[in-house]
């Protein structure tokens, strides 16, 4: 366990799924995102903490006193090389935005990436999350012209990778 801010960055729990649902589709609802062809419609966003039990995967939740506020993971991007994972499920609840837990999430998930020997990290957002764009231009994120591997994330219009080195 990472404590920041006065939150507690851990891994997911087994217990932590119906929270963290809940906070991935609050802010779906909340920003007015599509809910087709996004992480909202994916068969993992139910079950978080089994979707990120292979060797190369992790899934850290935001929490404070046992209320999870948000969360991002690290997975091997679907349809790719081994060597490329995706960065996912990256929400927070607004309560918590602004106040430099997402650039402290997006380290602790990066370094993770590092540790199991990733080379590159590729990411899906919307044009409506501009300020996490910005986020991870800090992190030297580079746009792409098009999706890479197979997500089914259709709605997404924003696709970035960084080189891990």
């Amino acid at each position: 366990m990472f404590q920041f801010g006065g939150y507690n960055f851990r891994v997911i729990a087994k217990d932590d799924n119906n929270q963290v649902c809940s906070i991935i589709k609050g802010v779906f609802y909340e920003l007015g995102l599509p809910l087709i062809g996004t992480a909202y419609s994916d068969k993992d966003t139910e079950n978080m903490y089994q979707a990120y039990q292979d060797a190369r995967s992790i899934y850290y939740v935001v929490e404070k006193k046992g209320v999870i506020f948000g969360g991002c993971g690290i997975k091997k991007l679907n349809g790719v090389d081994e060597d490329i994972c995706e960065l996912q499920k990256f929400y927070f609840h607004k309560s918590i935005r602004g106040k430099g837990l997402g650039k402290y999430l997006l380290k602790l998930c990066l370094n993770y990436a590092k540790e199991v020997n990733y080379e590159i990290c590729y990411l899906e957002s919307t044009s409506a999350l501009k300020t996490s764009h910005n986020l991870y231009k800090i992190f030297d994120f580079k746009n792409l012209n098009g999706p890479l591997g197979k997500t089914s994330h259709y709605n997404c219009d924003i696709h970035m990778i960084k080189e891990l080195k």
